[in-house]
């Protein structure tokens, strides 16, 4: 079946005191928008988004789907009707970005609805513990016989449990004549896409409800909305990893982006917070206190406690990474240790190689980036700086306070630090020296 979704996402995100659109905020790493695009392809053929004028971002979030520009924002039905032109044949769904929870599972629960045939159109609606000024949908003999938006409702409507979700779906043809005929005569003079409801009834359609959960349904209007929404949603995430054969040592303490990989057996230790796109293989370990972000690890790795991996960070196999390490770029081979107070940027570093505490490539001279290349087997000794470009060779050795600044050949020892002087008494003179300053100052 021909089916396509037009994902609403013109909104301003006024009541979120922000001058980024609402539909870009992130959840789970991840736009509103993003979350809805994903769930949508999942269940539909096509997808046309509407957005507002001078919404670059969002066009470019939305390719390569057909954006819509609403160009007056005169309401919810009047941004569904800019789309009219791209509807098709088919059905027909109307979403909003805003409500970036719902699952691929309800919106197909949403479509066979429709697909029984007893009902023209077919909406979500959800039973929230606190209705408040949601939409209420009015029912009749198992069918909706109209949609009140709070600032229109009565009391008696007001006190109707059943909410509006936001989500329509129709034939095409029926959607496009019903948005076609809508009135702003409402006390906000828009155009609501509610309305489509009585439009259906008034020719004598049937309009069919279906529930789904208040969770799955929120819509995120505010910046506590959007903080409800990331809890939800990494509740959600929590359970689909540890589902999956994760270890979660405090899962409410855990941070997952949308598009976080976790392998079976991996174990996540306290406070451990993932940025977009990070992969962790089987048994890997991230211990507590770590940030992860844009990076992979292998199997049997141990990341932390309070490590750093930033993007285009590849950690191999039976590697370690310790307290206080920060890697950029940095691929770390395989048993290879970087376990204290270490910076390793823009490096490769052999299999098997040691990294000593406080190590630092100095990557950056203030314009560009250089790599540094360690071997195999290399021991980096204690507070070594490497300025980069620069290779250490395969078995090399840095003495401990070394800066390196050209290369080091396989299995050489290289000494770069001031020689050691030692001059007897000499301690005792300069504690004199100071102390007699100090007393003729008093004096």
């Amino acid at each position: 079946m021909s089916a396509t979704a037009v994902i609403l996402a013109a909104g301003l995100g006024t009541r979120m005191k922000s001058t980024r659109p609402k539909a870009l905020h992130p959840l789970a790493g991840r736009p509103l928008l993003a979350h809805l695009i994903a769930t949508c392809e999942t269940v539909f053929s096509r997808l046309v988004i509407v957005i507002g004028p001078e919404m670059e971002a969002l066009a470019r979030l939305a390719a390569p789907h057909q954006v819509v520009i609403q160009h007056e924002r005169r309401g919810t039905g009047h941004a569904a009707l800019m789309a009219a032109p791209a509807f098709g044949a088919g059905e027909v769904a109307v979403l909003y970005a805003d409500n970036p929870l719902i699952e691929a599972a309800t919106l197909a629960r949403l479509l066979a609805r429709r697909g029984e045939g007893d009902a023209a159109l077919a909406l979500l609606a959800m039973r929230p513990a606190d209705p408040g000024q949601y939409g209420r949908v009015i029912e009749d003999a198992g069918y909706v016989r109209r949609i009140v938006e709070w600032a229109d409702a009565t009391e008696a409507e007001q006190a109707e449990p059943l909410c509006n979700a936001g989500v329509f779906a129709a034939a095409a043809d029926d959607l496009r004549r019903w948005l076609e005929a809508l009135s702003p005569d409402n006390a906000k003079g828009e155009f609501y896409l509610t309305d489509i409801v009585a439009r259906a009834v008034a020719e004598g359609r049937r309009v069919a409800a279906i529930e789904a959960p208040e969770a799955e349904c929120r819509g995120i209007n505010s910046r506590a909305e959007l903080a409800s929404a990331e809890a939800t949603l990494q509740a959600r995430l929590r359970a689909a990893a540890m589902a999956a054969g994760v270890t979660m040592i405090a899962p409410e303490t855990v941070f997952l982006a949308a598009d976080t990989e976790l392998a079976a057996d991996v174990t996540l230790g306290p406070n451990v917070v993932f940025g977009p796109g990070v992969r962790i293989a089987r048994g890997a370990e991230i211990r507590a206190f770590s940030h992860l972000e844009g990076c992979t690890v292998g199997e049997d790795a141990i990341i932390g406690p309070f490590a750093r991996l930033r993007p285009g960070t590849v950690i191999a196999a039976g590697a370690h990474v310790g307290n206080f390490v920060e890697l950029k770029a940095a691929h770390l081979g395989p048993g290879a240790k970087a376990n204290h107070l270490t910076y390793l940027g823009d490096a490769e570093i052999g299999a098997g190689a040691n990294i000593g505490a406080g190590t630092i490539t100095c990557n950056y001279d203030g314009s560009n980036k250089y790599r540094t290349i360690i071997g195999e087997g290399a021991f980096i000794g204690s507070d070594t700086a490497l300025v980069a470009p620069v290779s250490v060779g395969a078995g090399a050795i840095t003495a401990a306070g070394s800066v390196i600044t050209e290369d080091v050949a396989a299995d050489a020892l290289a000494i770069a630090r001031g020689r050691q002087v030692q001059k007897p008494g000499r301690a005792r003179e300069l504690r004199d020296q100071s102390r007699a300053r100090k007393h003729k100052e008093q004096g």
